[in-house]
């Protein structure tokens, strides 16, 4: 009996050190800090400053990497798939903002479904980016509510509201894309960089100077 009990508090020993080990190994492992990477200027810089460094930070050939492709208009999915046709990489995740003059309007971030065509993946973004809106709209009041309102009239159809994209490829493709019309730039996270360290804060057609807030005094179209 005692040699029973003997052996049994060995074993919870046992087990506590293989616990505290395994836990050591886990916590010394290095971990995705989210929002870590930042694609897209920063708050207040140059447009020409920020556009002249970018050729620096795209990867060595053969490295593929998330990279932020900002348009220079907002455009229709079928512009969107257009300007990836041919181009061996992946769209990830599309941001959508409406247009509206001197008003300031939501990015709306949505990630593609993986394996779906990119038509399909688009448009079913496209309706979540709308509910969105809606349910914005619900929850707030006044200025807000009405501009919220005006987003989900105008995503409730196929629209012009695609402002950037996020794609997955390597040098060759990430040059083409940046060729391409209506492609303004093309920021390229570092190898290695998975989806959760990426912030993104795409550069907006109507930023020109600086990349400052825009201006938010224009009327608010009637839905």
């Amino acid at each position: 009996m005692r040699r029973a009990a003997v052996w049994a508090g060995c074993a919870v020993v046992a087990l506590l050190v293989a616990w505290y080990a395994g836990s050591q190994f886990a916590s010394s492992a290095p971990q995705a800090s989210a929002g870590s990477v930042r694609l897209g200027p920063d708050a207040g810089e140059p447009v020409a400053d920020y556009l002249a460094r970018l050729s620096a930070e795209l990867p060595p050939p053969g490295a593929a990497v998330p990279a932020l492709v900002q348009l220079r208009a907002e455009l229709e999915a079928p512009d969107v798939i257009a300007l990836a046709d041919g181009a061996p990489l992946t769209v990830r995740s599309v941001v959508f903002r409406v247009p509206l003059p001197r008003v300031q309007t939501a990015l709306r971030f949505e990630a593609l479904a993986p394996g779906v065509p990119l038509p399909t993946a688009l448009d079913t973004a496209r309706q979540r980016a709308g509910f969105a809106a809606a349910a914005d709209a619900a929850r707030l009041t006044g200025r807000a509510a009405s501009v919220a309102a005006a987003e989900q009239a105008a995503l409730a159809a196929p629209c012009a509201c695609l402002v950037a994209l996020v794609v997955d490829g390597e040098r060759a493709a990430l040059d083409t894309l940046a060729a391409r019309p209506g492609v303004r730039a093309v920021h390229a996270a570092p190898p290695g960089t998975v989806p959760v360290e990426l912030a993104l804060s795409p550069l907006l057609p109507e930023q020109t100077g600086r990349a400052d807030p825009l201006p938010d005094d224009g009327p608010v179209p009637p839905t």
